[in-house]
Order: C-alpha cells, then sequence, then structure tokens
C-alpha cells in the first residue's frame, strides 16, 4: 500500500499521528514527495501538483489533520531542516541525538530545545534555515553548553543514500 493511500485513510478514520518520512536522518524520502504527504496531513486544501505526488485535488473541508512524524537518526544538526520541511505542527522524535548526548538524556533533550527554538527563532526573523542553517546551531551553541557537547557528538554523523521511493518523472 501506499503510504499517500496510507495517510489519507488515517486522517479519514480519525487517528493523530503518522510518520511521514524524514529526509534528512536515516529514514529515506525524496524530500518533495514528503513534503507532499505533510501537506495531505495537515492542510485542508491541497491542490494538485504532481511534483509533490500529489495526483489530485483534495478537499477535506473540516476533517482534522494528522501530525507528521519525524524520527530515524535525526540530531541537533538537522535541526534547521526539519524546521524548514516540517514546521510547527509536528512530532520530532529524537532518540539516539537525544539519549546519545554525553552527558545523559536530560541534557540531551536540553540541546535538542535549545536547537528547536533557535531555529524557529530564526525563520520567525526571516533568516534563510537551508543556507543559514549550521551558523544558526553554532550561535545558539555559544551560549548552550548542551548544545555545544551535542554539536559536536553529532559533527561527523551523515546518512548517504539515494531514496528507494521516488516520484514518478
Amino acid at each position: 500500500m501506499h503510504f499517500r493511500v496510507l495517510a489519507k485513510a488515517l486522517r479519514m478514520s480519525g487517528g493523530d499521528h503518522i510518520h511521514a518520512g524524514t529526509v534528512v536522518g536515516k529514514l529515506e524520502g525524496e524530500r518533495e514527495m514528503t513534503l507532499g504527504f505533510v501537506d495531505l496531513l495537515r492542510d485542508d486544501f491541497i491542490e494538485k501538483d504532481r511534483s509533490r505526488g500529489i495526483f489530485f485535488t483534495q478537499d477535506w473541508v473540516s476533517m482534522p489533520g494528522v501530525l507528521p512524524v519525524a524520527s530515524g537518526g535525526i540530531h541537533v544538526w538537522h535541526m534547521p531542516a526539519l524546521t524548514e520541511i516540517f514546521g510547527d505542527d509536528s512530532v520530532l522524535q529524537f532518540g539516539g541525538g537525544t539519549l546519545g548526548h554525553p552527558w545523559g538524556n536530560a541534557p540531551g533533550a536540553v540541546a535538542n530545545r535549545v536547537a528547536l527554538e533557535a531555529c524557529v527563532q530564526a525563520r520567525n526573523e526571516g533568516r534563510d534555515l537551508a543556507r543559514e542553517g549550521n551558523d544558526i546551531i553554532r550561535e545558539a551553541s555559544k551560549w548552550s553548553p548542551e548544545l555545544a557537547a551535542a554539536c559536536e557528538i553529532w559533527k561527523e554523523i551523515k546518512f548517504d543514500f539515494d531514496p528507494v521511493d521516488k516520484l514518478d518523472k
């Protein structure tokens, strides 16, 4: 079953959240396709957009949306992209990105929260998260020792792969 069908079925049956892919972590997915899934889950009206895998216009009227969940290898350096992709209405599950902090899980949670708030503030100020993301995280780490330690731990971690689930072109 294609995720697009699963996402619609979940929304129609009253589901409240579903893993929508991550793009930047270890769980593969093309960016545009994932953005299309996020639109299907949250927006009331979705225009046809084949570049995002939306093959026809969909009017959800007043049917409640579903929170997209992102997880799978995400850490503080991914926060600018996650903020840009998922915005404010999402669930970001930082398993190893929290528990892998060298000082323990509470400082790991603090690091993630500081990174998120720095990215949201930067976005709200009109900064370009895609271009300035690493600088935003570095700036915030100057006043957060928890974030600085997380940045050091996760600086070399990258997942390099070609997504299997791709849009037909």
